[in-house]
């Protein structure tokens, strides 16, 4: 059954945009999990704008669910991984000023620079993951690069669904399975909802992990956080 990891960064804004500890992101992570949440994605930036790195740390010791942290591999980013060794660290390469993530590595021509890295997480005992785009190409490259898993880029998919779901979620499939002959773990990420996440999973099947944060708070103020983390899982058990 595909994992649900629930992102909490837009918990973080919230905080932020008014100073203090409300509301209490370490709790929200907490009750995610009590809620049934499999995991818990954090993506912190340079500017500190949502999730901040001491958030990282006061995390690691309380989560007993997997830890997922992302990320663009900048120092300071893997100085804190090797420190916390998550569960799994997921490369992303956002720029500094990315509102959000937009792209998924170019695994052909970053491969040197993404090896290394690689090897250097999965020697901290760390799940390596690189955010790919649905191109069979770019998987391959992310097995060349010593990658645990891949996780797709979903945006498209999800712009698109309404569209026409099969069409959108073609490219997904091939990409899929290329992962599964590369023997790679699949993740997949990024505005999977309510409405297009079970037709992904039911498509893909062997999907190890989702992870949802933006989507899954906005339907949170409305249906409740706990509601919320449950309805998600059920749309991944059928």
């Amino acid at each position: 059954m595909t994992k649900l990891s629930v992102n909490i960064n837009k918990i973080a804004v919230v905080r932020n945009s008014r100073g203090g500890n409300l509301p209490d992101v370490v709790r929200a992570a907490l009750d995610c999990e009590r809620f049934g949440a499999q995991g818990i994605t954090v993506h912190p930036r340079p500017d500190a704008r949502h999730i901040r790195y001491s958030d990282v740390r006061d995390l690691k010791k309380v989560l007993t669910t997997e830890f997922n942290i992302e990320g663009n591999p900048i120092p300071s980013f893997r100085e804190l991984v090797l420190e916390v060794r998550p569960a799994q660290v997921t490369l992303v390469p956002d720029a500094e000023n990315a509102i959000t993530s937009n792209a998924g590595w170019n695994t052909v021509k970053y491969r040197d620079f993404l090896r290394e890295v690689t090897a250097e997480f999965q020697a901290g005992g760390i799940r390596v993951s690189i955010f790919v785009d649905p191109v069979a190409e770019m998987v391959a490259g992310a097995k060349e690069c010593g990658a645990d898993r891949v996780e797709l880029y979903t945006e498209a998919y999800a712009r698109d669904f309404a569209a026409g779901r099969e069409r959108a979620i073609e490219p997904y499939v091939r990409a899929a399975e290329e992962a599964r002959r590369c023997g790679l773990g699949l993740n997949a990420g990024h505005d999977l909802n309510l409405e297009n996440l079970r037709y992904f999973v039911e498509r893909i099947p062997w999907t190890d992990e989702v992870s949802i944060g933006h989507a899954l708070i906005c339907d949170a103020l409305y249906y409740g956080l706990e509601n919320t983390v449950r309805l998600y899982r059920r749309e991944l058990t059928f």
